[in-house]
């Protein structure tokens, strides 16, 4: 299981009074989830749905015939091109796409032990070769671009393609991935572009692959797919670093793209719309986003911007043109629209003018952005737009709990959805949680080992979270996120430190400075933080700040006279040792993905961290700090 946040998680210090909380939630379809509730004498507590699972189909691809036989002219997927206009796929189009370029891959004998490889970020390009793949019932794994346009000694890329021996790899750019795939795909693998070229080898053209002819096959081969037939391999890191390759199943994607349809249930209502630039690599942009706009014929607006600030103006741009029925981001993203929101009333209405829900995911949506959501969207509608979350995993595919609207906040993961059963284990004074059900993996490409210590004897998959009750006296009021069992330790004294509760009550209380912390103190006296700032955040300190130069934004004065005023409030609340940080040093240099620091996405592997900073650990714990060392108490 990854060291890394799984999806969806999120936790926060509390809720604060909320504006705008006397206007009414927009009234949408949604079937809250609901759990008969059995406890054994040992603590352990199963939570199983009332509501069994509807059918589902035995390939996603049947989704895909249904939509180009209802609605062949719909746009399922569009894109912005380098003219502004926007380039279109069809379901019918993609339809006949898919089926030629899986007679391509079948002609060349590729499969499991031969799967398909994509390099690329999100493209209709991407989309094309992935669901070809899976028309042929061939895998394909995503790997994330940073692994070959950041990583600088492409240590994970050499990793994945040893661990996945792909038949074909594709990049949407050959030029751009020109280094990496002549460094890492060997001489007899064939590469695949949409455009471009690598020097020194041969490389297939995407117009070549959707111009075979049909193979005469391809049929009985579509038809032959089965509900344990690989569709994709998911990478997520482990604590050391190393990718591990999350074997998603037909039925997994299947199964769990009715559990989404069955709870959000305003999905059947009308088609749904997004615009996303959530990463295809993990679980929520590829399986969730892609997966839901398929399930349920609607379409969906690639998104080339980012929640940073170079990024941001063409999210803006995008959003000012879709409207979204429903828009998924993570907490980052929604704060860094906010101002666009506030200073233009149009695009403020345009966002919320037929939005049933947001969601957020990855880490916790403060109560300040939350509740400026909820009054730009009362300003905008008359009510509140609801916000949902919950909890998953890639290995869940990824829907497993959540929260219903009415009681949706940050840090509050619900129940399990229909379809899943969730066993809550005692674990050192927490509560453990694990999941069963159709969408759950069967384990890791070629890690056998690894796959046998994600289940437990009872074949749950251990998601590694723990959860406590949101009401002790009512396990049916839902649970909320209690933090990452393998991150937290013991001080020196033997107190547990809970690293999840903790990390997240130290962001909010330094907000907005601080996108990020490391919990340190394993086997120490007191708890020290290593910070990761918010240079966004920072430039509200301190305007003059560059927008990318983390050295001179932790040196910079402001900034820390600002960090040190709000560390200062949180020490004043610390209620024993195991929530009392006392020193903290402000990151003045990028983790790293080369040695799994950190993820493409921004998440942070604190286990690496600690592995790889011991130097700077023991900076933090010197009987004479450092000048750059802050101390309190």
């Amino acid at each position: 299981m990854s060291a890394q946040p799984n999806m969806i998680v999120s936790t926060a210090a509390g809720e604060t009074g909320r504006a705008a909380a006397h206007h009414p939630l927009r009234a949408i379809s949604f079937r809250d989830p609901a759990v008969l509730i059995e406890r054994k004498s040992d603590g352990t507590i199963y939570l199983r749905p009332t509501r069994t699972l509807e059918d589902y189909p035995v390939r996603i691809t049947d989704r895909l015939h249904y939509w180009a036989g209802v609605a062949p002219d719909r746009v399922f997927m569009a894109e912005r091109e380098h003219s502004g206009a926007w380039r279109q796929l069809t379901y019918a189009e993609l339809l006949v796409c898919s089926r030629h370029i899986a007679s391509s891959l079948l002609k060349r004998g590729l499969s499991a032990e031969k799967p398909v490889v994509i390099l690329s970020g999100n493209s209709i390009d991407h989309a094309l070769v992935a669901f070809g793949a899976l028309y042929a019932g061939i895998p394909f794994c995503p790997v994330s671009p940073a692994y070959s346009l950041v990583s600088k000694d492409y240590g994970k890329l050499a990793h994945v393609m040893k661990l996945l021996t792909p038949g074909l790899v594709f990049a949407d750019d050959a030029d751009k991935f020109a280094d990496a795939l002549l460094a890492n795909v060997s001489l007899g693998t064939e590469i695949a572009a949409a455009y471009g070229g690598v020097p020194g080898r041969d490389v297939t053209l995407l117009k070549d692959l959707v111009a075979t002819p049909l193979h005469p096959s391809l049929d009985a081969a579509h038809d032959k797919i089965g509900p344990d037939t690989i569709a994709k391999f998911l990478l997520t890191s482990g604590s050391t670093g190393n990718p591990k390759a999350v074997i998603n199943t037909q039925r997994m994607i299947c199964a769990n793209q009715v559990m989404l349809r069955e709870t959000m249930a305003f999905l059947k209502d009308e088609p749904p719309v997004i615009i996303d630039w959530l990463p295809w690599n993990h679980t929520f942009g590829g399986n969730h986003n892609v997966g839901l706009t398929l399930y349920n014929g609607g379409s969906i607006y690639l998104d080339a911007g980012k929640p940073t600030p170079e990024g941001i103006a063409e999210t803006v741009r995008n959003l000012r043109e879709v409207a979204p029925t429903v828009y998924f981001n993570v907490p980052k993203g929604y704060e860094s629209l906010l101002p666009y929101f506030r200073d233009d009333a149009g695009l403020c209405e345009k966002f919320f003018s037929r939005l049933h829900a947001m969601f957020f995911s990855g880490a916790a949506l403060s109560p300040y952005v939350w509740n400026s959501l909820d009054e730009l969207s009362v300003q905008a509608t008359g009510h509140r737009v609801p916000m949902l979350t919950g909890l998953g995993a890639t290995e869940t595919a990824p829907y497993f709990m959540a929260a219903n609207p009415r009681t949706s906040r940050s840090g509050h993961v619900g129940l399990p959805v229909a379809g899943n059963e969730a066993k809550l284990v005692p674990n050192n004074g927490k509560l453990e949680v694990r999941a069963k059900g159709p969408n759950v993996t069967p384990g890791y490409w070629r890690q056998p080992d690894m796959s046998k210590a994600a289940f437990d004897e009872e074949g749950f998959y251990k998601l590694g979270d723990a959860l406590k009750p949101a009401d002790p006296n009512d396990l049916h009021a839902g649970f909320d996120f209690d933090g990452r069992i393998a991150e937290d330790f013991k001080l020196a004294s033997g107190t547990w430190v809970s690293v999840g509760p903790l990390r997240a009550r130290f962001i909010a209380a330094c907000a907005p400075l601080v996108r990020d912390v490391v919990i340190a103190g394993i086997n120490r006296d007191e708890i020290a933080a290593i910070v990761v700032l918010d240079l966004d955040g920072c430039r509200l300190i301190n305007a003059t700040l560059p927008f990318d130069d983390l050295k001179a934004t932790a040196a910079d004065p402001l900034v820390r006279a600002a960090f040190r005023e709000r560390f200062e409030k949180f020490l004043s609340s610390a209620t024993g040792s195991s929530t009392r940080i006392t020193r903290a040093i402000l990151l003045d240099a990028p983790l790293s993905i080369d040695r799994g620091e950190v993820t493409d996405k921004g998440s942070i592997n604190q286990r690496a961290v600690l592995e790889h900073r011991k130097e700077l650990i023991e900076q933090l714990y010197a009987p004479t700090p450092a000048d750059d060392v802050i101390t309190l108490g």
